[in-house]
């Protein structure tokens, strides 16, 4: 008689629970009664991770200052370098445990001390014969860290995008830039986002998309290096695309680094459509995201909250000042709701570098680089018959900025067409350290690199009488107006309109009066050229570094001005050069006092 369906399944399930005895024998007996006794237990409904970042490093290893030969000393008794950082993201891990931290920059990683330079023009990373160089120390100190992500900072193309991307190679983590797009197709260059796994035992994965925006700048700022490669849109336009697209790749948590500070301003005035510090225009205006990692700027907010105004949701930012000063601390709580699980809470803090020591694996890993570029920086290339010092740059004409001029006109000198030749040569420069000291005896590399700290480039452009001044008037909004009859007090003299000393220009070759009893606009008295008054048709080639050149702090009429003369040469080496060249540094063969401060028409100093 056929066996009807429903006798044939409980048939076999009947012989292979007996099958399944005899294989085991007696063991198989008292099998229900021990898992009756062990539940499987419940898989968690709430879980918690950290996201740790950095931003600004600057290649800053340790705490250590190539300009000054000593540990880098502030007025604030701050500490630098990501082996300090290395410390503090190792407690982190210890505390909350491995599988619970990522680790995230915000970019500006491969420039800004002698270090970084030395990889990028002694010993390049990229081989004269396009072969590999030596690995970058930022790399080895960060895959030692263990680096999920970094976004690209506007200082990652100084040295042009072949050293970017020997860099990008050399790194174990991606390097994310969704608005930095090839030209041509203007699809990404680089990686827009990665995601990274949070394992919670027993529940599903929480899935956290990192997303990394630039800064729209590089477009002006490194024109020389990205024109006709790169093009740079807004981070807002960016997110409102990519936000989306990983919520609907199922991320839990979406966590942004970006090159760009919070306060929504920019720099470059109208120069480009997309504002420069955009961090809390993309969190308030692209919904969507949890938190996001500032850069840029180099100031530290600890923690900033700003709404959406879509959701209504909070979104925290966090900005770690700079050079491995600090390290932010993203604290994440999240419960599981049907199946998903859903940020509860987002908590942002700093943490102080100059509370712990250096880590000893990133010392091992990284000491002979940093002797090797001690020992480079202390190379003497000449003398100097006195002492020049910088401390009063900001407010008075002082030899050492006649210097920089002076190397600047020479240059631009020597390239100039025979037609600009005959044109009146000047040149415009901002006192970038206040600690720069060249000294009297013997000078290094050193005493020359922390005069001129940025890698900037040299151009030679052409103004009118009339755009210089509206240009030397721009300047002149640095000084906090001064009625006549007050008293001048140089410590809150300067910095109006958080206006920083690297966007202040002097300019030589010309004479003027800045009058500070004045209100802006309405500063520059008696500008003249060899002692007769400019007139505004009359035309100047002016040497000028490419960051100015190329609309950087928003200078009028700079950017669009016609191009005289342009060269790849750093002013920083052209500068060590000069001293090279002459063997002894005399004041006397460029200093000249040709601007000053008054109060309506006294002098000030």
């Amino acid at each position: 008689m056929p066996v009807n369906p429903l006798n044939r399944r409980e048939f076999v399930k009947k012989s292979a629970v007996t099958g399944a005895a005899v294989a085991v024998g007696g063991v198989v007996a008292a099998a229900p009664a021990q898992a009756a006794d062990r539940k499987p237990p419940k898989p968690p409904r709430t879980w918690s991770f950290s996201i740790l970042g950095t931003t600004d490093l600057h290649s800053h290893v340790f705490d250590w200052d190539y300009y000054t030969d000593a540990a880098y000393k502030d007025s604030k008794g701050n500490s630098v370098g990501v082996a300090r950082v290395a410390t503090l993201v190792k407690q982190q891990r210890a505390a909350k445990g491995e599988d619970h931290v990522l680790l995230v920059d915000a970019g500006d990683i491969i420039q800004g001390t002698s270090l970084a330079y030395y990889y990028a023009r002694v010993d390049p990373i990229v081989a004269a014969d396009g072969k590999c160089g030596p690995k970058h120390p930022m790399a080895i100190a960060m895959n030692a860290m263990r680096y999920d992500a970094a976004a690209l900072g506007n200082h990652e193309f100084n040295y042009g995008i072949e050293t970017l991307r020997r860099f990008e190679q050399q790194c174990h983590f991606p390097l994310l830039g969704a608005n930095a797009l090839d030209a041509k197709t203007l699809r990404p260059a680089f990686q827009p986002y990665t995601v990274k796994r949070i394992r919670v035992p027993g529940a599903p994965d929480i899935k956290v998309g990192i997303l990394g925006l630039t800064n729209p700048g590089i477009a002006l700022w490194d024109k020389d290096n990205v024109a006709g490669k790169m093009a740079f849109t807004g981070l807002v336009e960016q997110a409102k695309k990519y936000v989306p697209r990983m919520r609907a790749l199922g991320c839990d948590v979406v966590f942004l680094t970006d090159h760009s500070g919070l306060d929504g301003s920019s720099s470059y005035g109208s120069e480009l459509p997309y504002v420069e510090n955009a961090s809390n225009l993309v969190a308030q205006q692209v919904p969507g995201i949890d938190a996001i990692l500032v850069g840029h700027t180099h100031t530290e907010v600890s923690s900033y909250t700003v709404t959406n105004t879509e959701t209504g949701k909070d979104v925290v930012l966090s900005e770690p000042y700079c050079y491995g000063m600090r390290l932010t601390v993203f604290d994440f709580e999240l419960e599981l709701v049907r199946g998903q699980w859903k940020v509860t809470s987002t908590k942002a803090q700093t943490l102080n570098s100059n509370t712990v020591e250096e880590d000893a694996e990133i010392t091992r890993l990284i000491k002979a680089d940093h002797d090797l570029v001690v020992k480079y920086v202390n190379t003497p290339v000449g003398t100097c018959t006195a002492d020049l010092s910088a401390a009063e740059a900001c407010w008075k004409d002082v030899p050492v900025m006649d210097f920089i001029h002076q190397v600047q006109m020479a240059a631009v000198a020597t390239g100039l067409s025979t037609a600009d030749a005959a044109l009146p040569l000047i040149s415009v420069a901002a006192p970038f350290s206040r600690t720069a000291d060249i000294p009297q005896g013997d000078v290094t590399i050193r005493d020359v690199a922390g005069l001129y700290i940025y890698d900037n480039t040299l151009y030679g452009k052409k103004l009118t009488g009339a755009q210089l001044k509206d240009y030397l008037e721009y300047a002149a909004k640095y000084y906090h107006q001064v009625p006549s009859g007050t008293a001048v007090d140089t410590a809150t003299l300067t910095n109006a309109n958080s206006f920083w000393d690297y966007m202040y220009d002097t300019a030589a070759g010309v004479s003027y009066e800045i009058d500070i009893a004045q209100p802006e606009g309405s500063r520059i008295k008696n500008l003249s050229y060899n002692g007769t008054a400019v007139a505004a048709d009359q035309v100047f080639v002016v040497a000028v570094n490419n960051y100015r050149a190329n609309g950087g702090s928003g200078y009028p009429h700079i950017a669009a001005a016609d191009i005289a003369y342009s060269s790849t040469n750093e002013i920083r080496q052209l500068v060590i050069d000069y001293v090279t060249a002459k063997g002894t540094l005399n004041p006397a063969d460029f200093a000249v006092a040709n601007w000053k401060l008054t109060q309506d028409g006294t002098p000030v100093f």
